[in-house]
């Protein structure tokens, strides 16, 4: 059997999302649960956007933050006004508008959702931070980000959205701590007594507080796509399983997660990458499990694509759907119609 269904990941090239909308649910409109905006314009770079949420003394120095002052201690202090709003409720209310008036066209059919594609906190703060001052304003810009959510939540109707949580850096700490990257960048900032996964999964229950429990939520769990390359190949899917059980298991994020993402390398065709999905407590959330979506998708290679859909059945006890490993948003435009039409030839319609 083909497998069911087609996730757009959040990113894609376009130049609105109008433009996004329009194109996604020409292309796939049977397929898609749901349909992102395409983190047009200044969103085009994952978490880029946000670095002028914080003050340039807490910004990496590559990044253009400025040297702190020496000596280091006292560090510098930060107040909630040091930290700019998100602008994630911004952009989410302009798209969500554009989504309504194409749905109203029967452009987008009724039943397809908004999909909201946020980072986390962390992922943005990892990236973004130094570590000698990230703890302090971590409160700071979860603050922030709380306040985003929380209008979001107040001007959407709940059951017209998906909340996907995108989490990055919280896999290159994992990978990190068990010695397969070596950048102390990729060092967690914080330590938990309860160890590294509860310290990066409780920060995703935190901010999931501020959002009502009738809000679906979902997952893309991700390497990175810098120069469309991972940060580090994953060995095998072990971690992101890791990860996503973990997530799974909290109840104020399992019985609501309407779907979890997984990458699939290109060259990865055999079972060994698979086999540690037999482990994925899918079936324990209490309620509808949440649908799998693998992203066996990559451009240009239908054949591929078929052969690692084909391991993946063959190993795995669940159904699943397909996708990229990661937003399209950085994609050469040559490769985006053959990654649609990969999409639509190798799946079965949406139910």
């Amino acid at each position: 059997m083909q497998p069911t269904g087609v996730l757009m990941v959040g990113s894609v090239p376009g130049a609105s999302p109008q433009d996004v909308f329009t194109r996604l649910a020409t292309a796939l409109s049977s397929r898609l649960p749901a349909i992102p905006d395409g983190e047009t314009g200044e969103r085009w770079n994952y978490i880029g956007w946000q670095l002028g949420c914080f003050p340039p003394v807490s910004r990496r120095v590559e990044l253009g933050g400025s040297h702190l002052p020496e000596p280091v201690s006292p560090k510098p202090t930060f107040t909630l006004d040091d930290i700019k709003p998100t602008a994630y409720d911004e952009a989410a209310l302009s798209s969500y508008a554009e989504f309504k008036r194409l749905r109203e066209q029967n452009i987008i059919p009724p039943n397809v959702r908004f999909q909201i594609a946020l980072p986390s906190p962390y992922s943005v703060m990892a990236g973004h931070l130094k570590p000698e001052v990230v703890n302090e304003i971590e409160p700071l810009y979860e603050k922030r980000f709380a306040d985003s959510l929380e209008r979001i939540a107040a001007e959407i109707p709940h059951d017209e959205m998906v909340i996907q949580w995108d989490l990055c850096f919280e896999m290159t700490a994992m990978e990190y701590e068990i010695g397969r990257i070596d950048q102390v960048r990729h060092s967690a900032y914080f330590s938990d007594p309860k160890g590294l996964v509860h310290g990066l999964v409780d920060r995703v229950v935190r901010l999931s507080e501020h959002i009502p429990q009738d809000v679906k939520l979902a997952f893309h769990l991700c390497y990175g796509d810098l120069n469309h390359k991972h940060f580090v190949e994953p060995h095998d899917s072990t971690l992101l399983v890791k990860l996503a059980n973990a997530i799974l298991a909290e109840k104020t994020l399992g019985p609501r997660t309407e779907w979890i993402h997984l990458p699939v390398p290109k060259n990865r065709t055999d079972p060994e990458y698979f086999l540690p999905l037999k482990d994925l407590k899918l079936n324990e959330t209490g309620a509808k499990p949440p649908h799998l979506y693998l992203g066996v998708v990559h451009a240009k290679d239908e054949s591929g694509t078929r052969k690692r859909i084909e391991t993946a059945q063959a190993t795995i006890p669940f159904s699943f759907g397909v996708s990229t490993e990661c937003g399209l948003g950085r994609t050469p435009p040559d490769e985006i119609e053959s990654i649609l039409s990969i999409c639509k030839n190798v799946t079965a319609e949406h139910t």
